[in-house]
């Protein structure tokens, strides 16, 4: 195992937005990017926390990303708004974006933000669950550059494809889920590779198109959607919705327009929020999904998903984050410039 350091918190955020500034964001960007990333080391999610801070300063210092970005946000129809992301990255277009959002879903029942030349580089989970604390069911999708093969090819043709979806749980916490149609997370893949450790047959294929358990392999060549044309099917449905419905690129394009310098390609996400009093069940809805969960969870080994992260997001305030040393000694040289 790899030697590993540990950072409170606070430490661990001081770092990154030091090391954010450095490389040429102001505050406004460089605080949300490091919310998003503390977040998920809060929750123990390692591949979307520190990890991602090399590739966030990869794209500010080759002068990809507008690290001054000033996202505005446009009303273009009852129920669709729109956040032009002026070419920053997506946290501080989200920021502006997801309290309008939430307030038009409660005027109307349902309503969608899309977000355009944005970089997305972040977990999906903190979007919709910042809808689900607001009482609203919320789901979200991003594309990327190419990394995963559609059924039947060999070749990188999809982004690995996230989607989230919430559900708001009065008195409880939310219901999340946040996956991608990948057999496995880019960036987890990336992590076994960095710890020497082998991925399951099926994460991915080399680049002579066979099967391996070998992570520098996959990367090398493809990976894969789950579940074989239904992953597939899904990620074509994300790159149609967080692409083509609000007229921002699809994977193929992001990676012909990207710089490949270890950051984020440019893209879309759209993110639809709905309040469940105002689809007619106003008085019911909320025991009716109540009695769903018990009725699932009283089957052993059954738990809801977001429980493993809701549990280290109590604990990390008081035992910190292990970072690996190399990843630790990296965040370092970052923040010093």
């Amino acid at each position: 195992m790899p030697e590993t350091v540990n950072l409170s918190l606070d430490e661990a955020r001081a770092l990154s937005l030091a090391a954010l500034e450095a490389h040429g964001a102001n505050r406004a960007n460089a605080a949300a990017v490091t919310d998003i990333m503390i977040r998920a080391e809060q929750d123990r999610c390692a591949s979307h926390g520190l990890f991602r801070l090399q590739g966030y300063c990869a794209s500010l210092r080759s002068g990809k990303v507008n690290g001054a970005a000033s996202p505005k946000l446009r009303d273009i129809a009852p129920g669709v708004l729109r956040v032009d992301g002026d070419g920053g990255f997506a946290p501080l277009a989200l920021d502006t974006g997801l309290p309008a959002l939430a307030e038009r879903a409660r005027q109307q029942g349902i309503a969608a933000l899309g977000l355009v030349d944005i970089y997305h580089f972040a977990a999906l989970w903190p979007e919709v669950e910042t809808l689900a604390e607001a009482g609203l069911s919320g789901l979200a999708f991003t594309q990327a550059s190419p990394m995963v093969a559609p059924a039947g090819g060999t070749k990188p043709f999809f982004g690995t494809n996230p989607m989230a979806f919430s559900w708001p749980r009065p008195g409880k916490d939310p219901y999340v889920f946040d996956q991608a149609s990948a057999a496995m997370a880019r960036g987890d893949v990336m992590i076994h590779a960095r710890d020497g450790k082998k991925v399951p047959i099926g994460t991915g294929i080399d680049p002579d198109g066979n099967p391996t358990e070998d992570p520098n392999a996959v990367l090398a060549g493809a990976q894969l959607p789950f579940g074989g044309y239904k992953g597939s099917n899904i990620a074509m449905m994300v790159e149609l919705l967080a692409g083509g419905l609000i007229g921002s690129v699809f994977s193929y394009e992001a990676g012909r327009l990207d710089n490949k310098d270890g950051g984020p390609p440019i893209g879309g996400e759209i993110v639809i929020a709905m309040d469940p009093a105002r689809f007619g069940d106003a008085e019911r809805w909320a025991d009716h999904c109540e009695a769903l969960f018990a009725e699932a969870t009283a089957m052993d080994g059954v738990r809801l998903p977001g429980q493993r992260r809701r549990k280290a997001r109590l604990e990390t305030p008081e035992t910190g984050i292990e970072l690996a040393r190399s990843l630790y000694d990296t965040v370092t040289e970052l923040a010093n410039g």
